[in-house]
């Protein structure tokens, strides 16, 4: 692909975003599930002094994003970090990045399949252990599937559902209990290791992730120089003022006790200051929202099974549409089975780390990406956006990037290069097979 972005298929769509309603795009697909499980995993790591972590989340995304501002205003062809890293390096790029995210995405609603379990329990606690758990996970799983596999209307109409039902019972929350927080619980006992930090960042970005979804759409934003940055900074800020304050009032209503309350902390919390129906007002909350984000994963991360179908990457079974509903139905049961098999192999907070690695290393291919449109002055549609200094900012990212994945283990890495070495040979071979297929015919 050449700096004169090919318009293909981009061309068709209609320019109608605005920075409203990108930003509000942002804030939905950002502000999920974890958000009611991460504030006690961040207590018991780092007691009162959880608030750091939160700081230094936003500064790392803050630059993050930034590089996806300069970035998306140079390349306003739809898909997002995949289109970033396919202009910037070319066709393999940009399918190893099509692979991390997709790697991300099994993860990520593996980890919050665990979650979303764990606060079922909470109302009904046989399920949440031995195969009653297993076949809470599998009765999940086979609901989205047969909702998406009805056709993408259905599944996004489960997706709308969600955002009344998990904002709601998140501004109450906050709304009522900073009127119940005890200044003691609060103090701050100074500044924490930065191994504990580390640490504790790489399990809460989990919770900022979100951002370059939400980005896909970058064929339909209009005036995309003056609308990415302006929208992602907003919704950045405004996501980490809400989550400052969701941890600070957990933190002030329960104390140090807010570190053993694991399975449904802020249903905890939210006992203390507003009884039994607070905590069933925050159970149901972290459920539809787990749910949800499920639903909304699992109507769009299929499709990337079929696109490697149809392109016989995968078995061509994965392009099956069915007859009726003309939905990808053989990609959407796939991806369901793929899914629940990583959700039956560890926990939601490991889960979730090995989520965000992968999530880290697709970072890495968008901040060297964003480095060479800059370099190449790459243009899309008018003036990019650009600032004194904006060529340091992705070898900062970088540099934030090593640091925190220098708190991840062996393990890990072990899964997303195994990934990454499956998908290189498939990749490698549908090349190969595509050359012969020309020079022979």
């Amino acid at each position: 692909m050449s700096d004169e972005q090919t318009p293909r298929a981009d061309a068709q769509l209609v320019r109608a975003m605005g920075v409203p309603s990108l930003a509000a795009n942002i804030i939905n697909t950002t502000i999920g599930a974890s958000i009611f499980a991460l504030p006690a995993i961040m207590s018991k790591n780092l007691g009162a002094a959880a608030p750091a972590a939160f700081v230094v989340c936003a500064v790392a995304m803050a630059l993050f994003v930034t590089c996806f501002a300069l970035a998306g205003s140079r390349v306003s062809l739809t898909g997002g970090l995949y289109a970033y890293a396919e202009v910037a390096f070319g066709r393999y790029v940009g399918f190893v990045t099509g692979l991390f995210f997709f790697t991300t995405a099994v993860l990520s609603v593996a980890a919050v399949v665990n979650f979303l379990v764990g606060t079922i329990a909470a109302f009904v606690p046989f399920l949440g252990s031995g195969v009653a758990r297993i076949a809470t996970m599998l009765i999940v799983y086979g609901t989205l599937a047969a909702i998406n596999v009805r056709g993408v209307r259905a599944g996004a109409g489960a997706v709308g559902v969600v955002t009344v039902a998990k904002v709601i019972p998140l501004v109450v929350f906050v709304a009522v209990g900073v009127f119940f927080i005890k200044p003691e619980a609060i103090a701050w006992p100074g500044w924490p290791s930065s191994d504990a930090v580390g640490t504790s960042v790489l399990l809460l970005l989990f919770a900022f992730f979100g951002i370059e979804v939400a980005l896909i759409p970058s064929g339909e934003v209009r005036n995309p120089a003056r609308t990415v940055p302006r929208a992602i900074y907003s919704a950045l800020a405004l996501t980490t003022t809400i989550y400052m304050l969701i941890q600070l009032v957990a933190q002030g209503t329960l104390g140090p006790a807010l570190a053993d309350k694991t399975t449904a902390p802020l249903a905890e919390s939210a006992t203390t200051f507003l009884g039994n129906f607070g905590r069933v007002l925050l159970l149901t909350a972290a459920t539809i929202s787990a749910f949800g984000f499920m639903a909304s994963d699992t109507l769009s991360t299929p499709r990337i099974l079929f696109a490697l179908g149809r392109d016989g990457i995968l078995p061509g079974w994965f392009a099956h549409v069915h007859p009726r509903f003309r939905s990808p139905d053989v990609a959407i049961v796939g991806y369901a089975f793929i899914t629940f098999l990583f959700s039956l192999t560890s926990t939601f907070e490991a889960l979730a780390v090995m989520a965000n690695v992968a999530a880290l290393l697709l970072y890495i291919i968008c901040c060297a990406a964003t480095w060479e449109l800059i370099r190449r002055d790459v243009r899309a549609d008018g003036p990019p956006f650009m600032f004194r200094g904006a060529q340091i900012v992705p070898v900062i990212s970088l540099a934030g990037i090593v640091w925190i994945l220098a708190h991840a283990t062996s393990r890990e890495f072990i899964v997303t290069g195994a990934v990454w070495a499956v998908g290189t040979v498939l990749y490698v071979v549908r090349v190969t097979l595509a050359r012969t297929k020309t020079s022979t015919g």
